[in-house]
């Protein structure tokens, strides 16, 4: 009986531990039967096959149309493979596989059984790319947006006229990928969806009673440009009318070079005088800072925040030393200030006809009747050049000499100086600025066929006298114009000569009558 109870006990201990075995679903194995995964019937597939089979389940949902409702009756119309559609759980797959394999036999058993009766039916879960979602509301919702137009001032024959401004709306990116994302991911079932964008109404800026009171003169400043030529003169009103009119709300900032820019024929520049690396040169748009500089000392003079400003390499002459702005596209110079008061400004540029230029700055005056500013330069130093250089060049003719003048450096400073009442109550330095020296210089040409000429106005230059090489050149210049014009005279003469008629041949006398007899 005891080897009889043993071998009972030993029995039983083995099958309760086979019952508490789990089972190792082997990837070839067939998955049972009556197992779907949404509509498609995964049973007596492999692991793979059914992996592959659902996949194309959700791939078929990638051409399904989703509407992306903009702004009134628009709206950005895309399909679930446009959004980044994927496959969210496919781990499901493996958990079908091991119905009725994994656990013990009593629950492979019970699960079998289970299946014989109903159908096991997992669930799809669908999710999406937030960053394609994004990027296709950014670039096909810009459309829509319709942007907020701020009030608008302008001041014609000194009178101020008031455009109202529009409401505007633009959709939110970052609001509206996130519903369209939430909406696929919790809500949208396969078939074709719909969806509001966020969007957002932008109040314009300004209206008529905040702009009636824009009447103060809170800056102004007057420049001469009457010893310009032609083309400087249209240069310095083109970049003037270029920045009339402009309205500054507060917080707003000005950019002068973006005002005046680009440089081209196109936006009304011609060619005229401009420094470069310490040269007068020709460039288009020369003379524009004059305008970015008479802007300058109005601001100053409206006391507005002035974020960037720069002094010119060499000295000019129509303001003070430190009180220029000067801008330069090569160098990425610019003047540029900031609206910090607490109404908008107004920017009237006027030219004249005898060749003056000014800047007026209108808005809200909030400051005492009885404060004063005023903006003294100061000079530091003065650099006189004493040497004079010749530069020559032999792609240009003999004779050819141009002279410019010398440039004194300096360096400076600009001081703002407050009065209360005339009595001087601060005064703080605004910049500093130094001006590079320039000598007095001449460009020379040395192109000649003559040796003797060559040779002498090679020996001018070695004087390394300006005027010395002037001389020499103007002699030359003169032989060269004189003879210009004797051949220009004789061709004249030729040409008149062939245009006189031929002188007529008078016919020959006719035969005299034979005497009679």
């Amino acid at each position: 009986m005891r080897r009889r109870r043993g071998m009972l006990t030993v029995i039983t201990a083995l099958f309760i531990g086979f019952l508490s075995m789990g089972v190792t679903v082997n990837a070839e194995e067939k998955i049972e039967s009556g197992i779907y995964v949404d509509e498609v019937n995964i049973s007596g597939m492999t692991v793979s096959e059914a992996r592959n089979a659902v996949q194309e389940y959700v791939d078929s949902f990638g051409d399904v149309q989703i509407t992306l409702h903009a702004v009134d009756d628009q709206a950005i119309v895309t399909t679930a493979s446009e959004v980044g559609l994927k496959w969210a759980n496919p781990e499901i797959i493996e958990e079908a596989a091991g119905l009725g394999k994994d656990g013990n036999i009593v629950q492979c058993y019970k699960m079998l059984k289970d299946l014989e009766r109903s159908n096991q039916v997992y669930e799809v879960k669908f999710d999406f790319d937030k960053n394609k979602i994004k990027s296709l509301i950014a670039e096909q919702g810009a459309q829509y947006n319709q942007e907020a137009v701020d009030a608008v001032l302008t001041r014609t024959d000194g009178v101020f006229q008031i455009t109202e401004g529009q409401s505007g709306i633009v959709i939110d990116v970052d609001a509206s990928a996130e519903a369209v994302y939430q909406y696929l991911v919790g809500e949208w079932e396969g078939e074709a969806g719909y969806v509001d964008l966020a969007v957002t109404v932008q109040e314009p800026r300004g209206n008529a009673e905040e702009l009636s009171r824009i009447t103060d003169v809170l800056g102004t400043f007057t420049t001469s440009y009457s010893t310009s030529n032609s083309s400087r003169s249209a240069n310095v009103a083109n970049g003037c009318a270029l920045i009339n009119g402009k309205l500054l709300y507060p917080g707003d900032e000005f950019s002068c070079y973006e005002a005046v820019s680009p440089f081209s024929q196109d936006n009304g520049y011609y060619m005229a005088a401009s420094y470069l690396n310490g040269q007068v040169v020709d460039s288009l748009g020369g003379g524009i800072c004059q305008v970015s500089t008479t802007l300058y000392n109005a601001v100053l003079r409206a006391e507005l925040e002035v974020t960037e400003r720069y002094n010119h390499s060499m000295i000019v002459t129509y303001v003070d030393p430190s009180a220029d702005a000067a801008i330069a596209e090569s160098s990425g110079k610019d003047f540029k200030f900031v609206n910090n008061t607490e109404n908008p400004v107004y920017i009237e540029g006027i030219t004249t006809p005898d060749k003056h230029i000014t800047f007026t700055i209108y808005g809200v005056e909030s400051r005492e009747s009885n404060r004063e500013v005023i903006y003294e330069s100061v000079v530091l130093e003065r650099n006189v050049p004493e040497e004079e250089v010749i530069y020559a060049n032999e792609s240009l003719p003999l004779g050819y000499c141009s002279v410019q003048s010398a440039h004194v450096g300096y360096k400076a400073q600009l001081w703002k100086v407050v009065k209360v009442d005339g009595v001087e109550v601060s005064r703080e330095q605004v910049n500093s600025s130094s001006y590079n020296k320039s000598p007095r210089n001449a460009t020379v040409g040395t192109a000649t066929a003559d040796p003797e000429a060559y040779n002498a106005i090679m020996a001018a230059i070695a004087t390394n006298s300006v005027d010395q090489v002037k001389a020499v050149a103007g002699a030359y210049q003169a032989q060269a114009d004189a003879a210009a014009a004797q051949a220009a005279a004789a061709q004249e003469a030729a040409a008149q000569a062939q245009q006189q008629p031929a002188e007529q041949t008078p016919p020959p006398a006719p035969p005299e009558p034979a005497p009679e007899g």
